[in-house]
């Protein structure tokens, strides 16, 4: 039997917003990959994560935690969010290496169960390292997926052109029709 594909509008996104993005919206109603295990398996499964996590319930329990974690610190304050992230990286560590490529780093988990949760934690301090300005919400009213903006002048707005960017466009072209 075929693994479920996964349903979300936009994957992709480095570890961190893609589990934001574990929640978004579908014709006005709030959606959530995250209700039960099999939703854990195929966010990891499209994260590369399924060799090395097991979708469990205790695993679920700790990727939601960080899931609340990164919406604090994303959506609300960096302030407002340091605690609650600081606490999912508590339950894991990077140990440096040394490799037949040269020197590495290995991240060791308190339990396992905790590792797609510290990883995502992980990857926020990463992308905060490299352009927290390019951590964004799309500008849709409607919408709450958010992205890594790559564009080369850092001007992305939306999550997807071909979804809410479309939708914005054709409201503006609405509204100037219907005036005129």
């Amino acid at each position: 039997m075929p693994a479920p594909q996964d349903p979300r509008p936009l994957t992709g996104e480095p570890l961190a917003l893609d589990l934001l993005n574990t929640r978004w919206m579908r014709e006005g109603a709030a959606q959530d990959l995250l209700t039960d295990t099999d939703g854990l398996a195929v966010w990891l499964r499209t994260n590369g994560l399924d060799g090395r996590f097991t979708a469990d319930a205790t695993t679920l329990r700790h990727v939601l935690q960080a899931r609340d974690a990164l919406r604090r610190a994303v959506d609300g304050s960096l302030e407002e969010g340091a605690g609650p992230v600081d606490a999912v990286l508590a339950h894991g560590r990077i140990r440096a290496t040394l490799t037949a490529d040269g020197p590495g780093e290995e991240a060791e988990f308190d339990d396992d169960s905790w590792g797609p949760a510290w990883l995502a934690a992980r990857d926020y301090l990463d992308l905060l390292s490299t352009a927290p300005d390019r951590i964004r919400a799309c500008a849709h009213e409607a919408c709450v997926l958010h992205f890594f903006d790559t564009s080369r002048n850092g001007t992305r707005r939306w999550c997807s052109m071909a979804a809410c960017g479309n939708r914005a466009k054709a409201s503006r072209h609405y509204a100037r029709t219907k005036d005129a």
